[in-house]
């Protein structure tokens, strides 16, 4: 098991009656955390699960709730975002099972948020950094991006297109 920026270890002993975990993460982890996933600041972290054994494994359900601020994938200005992400997810034996290359698989929504038992523990903090960021948005964009651009020179897609090519070109007369 790596060792994460937020480790928040939970064994089937842990989980055996059922467990309410609720954890604000601290600043130094927030900050690491900040950096591996390229946010311009974490400003808070909370995560909190209801952890149980299930059959094969432990059962988690709860929510990560976050304050963020991203960089604008065109200007690089900030874009500050709350999160709120439920999961449900099962750490179970066997899930990396190997599979022959003829062997069809078959995966249903059910299948997507399982993960693998690292022997009789999991790591909730790991699950929970890979949960938000799944929840981040992949290219976030400042509101006054276009503007800002177009003051800048930079043509938007519509204008710099093929299709804006030929807009121009029927608006030529023939020759």
């Amino acid at each position: 098991m790596s060792v994460s920026e937020f480790s928040l270890i939970v064994t089937l002993a842990d989980a055996a009656h059922g467990r309410i975990i609720s954890v604000e993460v601290d600043a130094a982890a927030r900050d690491a955390i900040a950096r591996r996933l390229g946010l311009t600041a974490l400003d808070r972290f909370i995560f909190t699960a209801e952890v149980r054994t299930i059959a094969g494994g432990i059962g988690a359900k709860g929510e990560v709730r976050a304050d963020v601020v991203q960089a604008c994938a065109a200007t690089d200005l900030p874009i500050p975002a709350a999160i709120a992400e439920p999961f449900d997810l099962r750490f179970l034996r066997d899930v990396d099972a190997p599979v022959s290359e003829h062997e069809e698989i078959e995966i249903d929504s059910d299948d997507l948020d399982l993960l693998p038992l690292d022997g009789d523990r999991i790591d909730l903090g790991e699950a929970a950094v890979q949960t938000l960021s799944l929840a981040l948005d992949p290219f976030p964009r400042h509101p006054d991006a276009e503007r800002i651009l177009a003051e800048k020179g930079v043509l938007s897609e519509e204008a710099a297109g093929p299709f804006a090519a030929l807009a121009k070109l029927r608006g030529k007369p023939n020759a």
